[in-house]
């Protein structure tokens, strides 16, 4: 079991302070990485928070999956690893 979270559903005005102070009630965040558009800087609605364990990961689950943060609901599960995508080079 893994102590990388997956967060779905964030607001565009909620910031990784915000994010890391909503988890850190249920351990302590190791870290905090809202997922932004490359074009625009714009948040993409969603990141990844990883907990110092993996007991904390379970409790920040249990505790937060499916509660209102910023305005709206979000969903958070074990970040699955990322998967090998083909290259996008453009001849």
């Amino acid at each position: 079991m893994g102590n990388k979270l997956y967060v779905g559903n964030i607001s565009f005005q909620t910031d990784e302070s915000g994010l890391e102070a909503s988890f850190g009630e249920y351990g302590t965040v190791s870290s905090v990485k809202i997922i932004t558009d490359r074009m625009t800087g714009r948040s993409k609605g969603f990141g990844f928070v990883e907990m110092s364990s993996p007991e904390e990961a379970q409790k920040c689950i249990a505790g937060l999956d499916g509660q209102e943060v910023g305005g709206r609901t979000i969903k958070v599960n074990i970040a699955k690893e990322r998967e090998e995508r083909p290259s996008r080079d453009r001849y």
